[in-house]
Order: C-alpha cells, then structure tokens, then sequence
C-alpha cells in the first residue's frame, strides 16, 4: 500500500469529510475522494460509505484508521530520532498561533528565525480554535492558555496582560459624566466573552463582534469599552486604558508541542529561539509601559 493514500484516508478518517480532509492537506476535493476510491479498488473492500448524517467508516474502514494511526506514530518517532542533531535544521515547520498575536508583535521574530534557519519552512497558520498536535494539525502552537494541556510538552515564554480600553475621546466624556459606560460585545475568544459578562452583566450591547481587529474598530469609533491584550491596546494611539491591567486577567503564553517530536531539530530550534527573541518585547506582552 503506498503510504501517501493512507495519509490521505487517515485525514478524511480524522475530518470526517471530504471537503475537510481536502483544506487541512491543501488538496483539491475531487483529491480526497478519487485516491480513496482508487484504495478501496486496490483493496477491493469498501471504506467509506454515506449515511443519514453524512460519511462513515466501513468496518475495513476503521480497522485501517487504527492501522495508519500506528504507522504515522511510528514514523513520526522516527523522524524524532533521527532529525540530524549535528547538522541545521531543515523541512517544514507548521506553527499555529492566534491572529492579532502572529500579524504583529511576533512577526518579526518569525522573521529573524527564518533569516537565522534559511532550510526551515516555517508555515504560520493562525485560528483561535483548540488545535489537534497530536494528530499533527501543526508541529508547534502558540497559545494563551493557564492550563496547557497535560499531554503536551510546553515552555512558558510570558505572560500576556489585558485591561479595559477605550477611545480617548470617550473615555474623557465617561470621566466628565457626558456618557454612559457601555460596553461591546466580543465573541473572539473565551476569555474575553467571560471578563466582558462580568463587566456587563446585564449582557446589554449595542454592538457585538467576533473578531480582535471589529473590536479594536469599534472602540476607534467610540462605541464602547472593550478588553484587549496591552500589546494591541498599547500600541494604538487612538486607544486609552480605561481600566488597568488586573492579575486575574493574565494569561500564559506558551509555545506548545507533542512529545513525540521534543527531539525534533527544527522544533527544538524554534523554541530556542522564540524563548531568547521574546525577552525584547516581553514588556509589551506584560503591559509595562514606559
């Protein structure tokens, strides 16, 4: 059996669709289910087939899910073990971290990795959405967690401040009793949605987005209050802090990975270097202003 159909049927196994399986290998659609038909053919037994809701595995199916999972841990060990400590780094490196994070304060320090490892290619993916390492959604994830999880190797690089920001000019006519402290709602992460209940409980909001850079507009256009990390808030002059950064708002920025890949050279190299590069602008993440 070539292994690249199996890798190929392990996705759709893991997505649970075509379609799914087609955008986390970057392939074609018509990809997926023509390689998984030409294995079925090969193997001359059924794998997938359609039901009421949707696509699942026929038992042959599930018993080559079970077999290709053991066979990309195998490998995965493998390359572990023997990814050239002596010599640079090289392949691809697939690191996910959350949008506002990786477009601003830690592009540069994407970029001087790059410039410092020219045989990595580095691949930066952003979403907000629990990430699979285990399954090898990515090799590396940057995220904002107190609570990394317990089957994950982690370094802690810093710690990341939030407070409550406003428009200078709305914030001056809150302070003068010319308006009324309202809020905006934010749906783009956990954390923000709950600090945002319990600043304004009544859930009372003229204006509700699902995004960073919507609420960063928002409160330019002096719509409201609103949490952003120091680093964003900070860094734009049309934004005040309206309430300083709190403790129980910090949050851990960690850069994660699977264990079976903590020997893996270009995984070990990135996280060498994002611990040294982050100690410049740790101020920013921390919320320390000059």
């Amino acid at each position: 059996m070539n292994w690249d159909d199996a890798r190929i049927f392990l996705s759709f196994a893991r997505e649970g669709s075509f379609s799914a399986a087609a955008k986390r290998l970057g392939v074609q659609h018509s990809t997926i289910s023509r390689r998984i038909h030409a294995l079925e053919t090969q193997l001359a037994t059924p794998l997938v087939e359609r039901s009421a809701s949707g696509f699942q595995l026929t038992p042959s199916g599930l018993e080559l899910r079970t077999t290709a999972l053991r066979i990309e841990k195998e490998m995965l060990a493998f390359e572990a073990d023997n990814s050239g400590q002596n010599e640079d780094p090289s392949g691809e490196l697939k690191v996910t971290a959350v949008a506002n994070m990786a477009s601003s304060i830690l592009m540069p320090l994407f970029a001087s990795f790059c410039t410092e490892n020219p045989g990595v290619d580095l691949r930066i993916e952003v979403t907000n959405d629990s990430v699979r390492l285990a399954e090898r959604d990515a090799d590396v994830a940057l995220r904002q967690t107190n609570s990394p999880g317990e089957t994950l190797i982690g370094t802690r690089l810093t710690t990341v401040a939030s407070a409550v920001y406003g428009s200078k000019s709305y914030c001056a006519a809150v302070h003068a009793g010319e308006s009324s402290e309202s809020w905006i709602g934010v749906d783009c992460c956990d954390y923000h949605r709950a600090w945002t209940r319990q600043a304004c409980p009544d859930l009372q909001h003229s204006l509700c987005v699902d995004e960073t850079s919507l609420t960063i507009a928002a409160i330019r256009e002096g719509l409201g209050l609103g949490f952003l990390p120091c680093f964003i808030g900070d860094s734009d002059p049309d934004l005040v802090r309206f309430r300083e950064p709190e403790i129980q708002h910090n949050l851990g920025l960690w850069l994660l990975y699977h264990r079976d890949l903590r020997h893996t050279k270009r995984v070990k190299v990135f996280r060498e270097h994002m611990q040294r590069e982050i100690t410049d602008v740790s101020h920013r993440f921390e919320g320390k202003l000059d």
